[in-house]
């Protein structure tokens, strides 16, 4: 159906859409009520930089998941005309610092699931992939090097980069160390990285989600039920976690007043928002498992 066809002569409805820039078919809303009127998908917005004040129509039939952000009402109707219609919602922290979802989740189809599973049963299909992220990491291939190599490499390449992330932003540096069970106990720097890390995992959950990748099926984590999650996470370790991390835990160090997991949350959401990072993970997860979609909408 044309989007012409859709909304024509509906009180203008053809001119009053929300802007859907992302080429990955992902629709961002927040402050604002979700709700249907007259079979049409609507968004109540309060105003945002993103969005103006208004109320506008969304075609939701061109559009893969809808990420529902801080401040956003859904009626019951939007799930039921979403599910009937094939597009995901997940509820979202701000720029996708936090995911929140319940099962069933999924694109509608199993075609990328299959291929995913096909790829993680396959040992030297496994063992490529794993070796194609270890060089993403790196900035270089190490064909002849076997995987528990490139784990060894990695940690001493992730010791090195701590120390210096953590030195070009002035926090003080010791080692990677925390308590699962009591993380605030902590010095500032290693919750500082709890915290990013956690935001950064939860903009790869996103991504996986929106691909329709199997989340438990990892190629370097292996026995989280998040494990393909967290080597995406991964890949944006050094470029986007730790800097995230020790930025803003100098800024707490110099001004304890301000709260932590607070500062990160918010300076995450801008700094994912300026680098795009769940588009690019989005990228990043399809050129992992194969994706060819340059004839798909999303």
């Amino acid at each position: 159906m044309s989007n012409s066809s859709l909304f024509s002569g509906r009180l203008g409805l053809e001119g009053s859409r929300i802007p859907h820039v992302d080429r990955h078919g992902l629709l961002w809303v927040s402050r604002g009520k979700l709700f249907v009127e007259d079979g049409t998908l609507r968004f109540q917005a309060a105003g945002t930089e993103d969005i103006a004040p208004g109320e506008y129509s969304i075609p939701y039939q061109m559009i893969s998941m809808i990420l529902a952000g801080p401040g956003t009402s859904i009626t019951h109707d939007v799930f039921r005309i979403l599910a009937r219609h094939g597009t995901l919602i997940a509820v979202v922290g701000e720029g996708g610092v936090k995911y929140y979802t319940a099962p069933p989740m999924g694109q509608g189809h199993s075609d990328i699931a299959r291929e995913h599973a096909r790829l993680w049963a396959n040992e030297e299909e496994r063992s490529r992939i794993a070796r194609h992220m270890y060089a993403i990491r790196f900035g270089e291939v190490f064909p002849h090097r076997d995987i528990s190599a490139l784990r060894g490499m990695e940690g001493g390449r992730l010791r090195e980069s701590y120390r210096v992330v953590a030195a070009k932003y002035g926090v003080p540096w010791e080692r990677r160390h925390y308590d699962r069970g009591q993380p605030d106990n902590a010095d500032i720097p290693n919750q500082a990285v709890n915290h990013a890390a956690t935001f950064v995992e939860a903009a790869a959950a996103i991504a996986v989600a929106a691909v329709g990748a199997l989340p438990p099926l990892g190629f370097i984590h292996e026995d989280s039920s998040n494990a393909f999650v967290l080597d995406i996470a991964d890949l944006w370790r050094v470029e986007t976690t730790l800097p995230l991390a020790f930025s803003v835990a100098a800024r707490v160090i110099h001004d304890p007043s301000r709260v932590l997991e607070r500062e990160i949350r918010l300076e995450a959401a801008r700094w994912f928002r300026k680098q795009k990072l769940v588009p690019k993970m989005i990228d990043r997860v399809k050129e992992l498992l194969h994706v060819d979609d340059s004839s798909s909408n999303s």
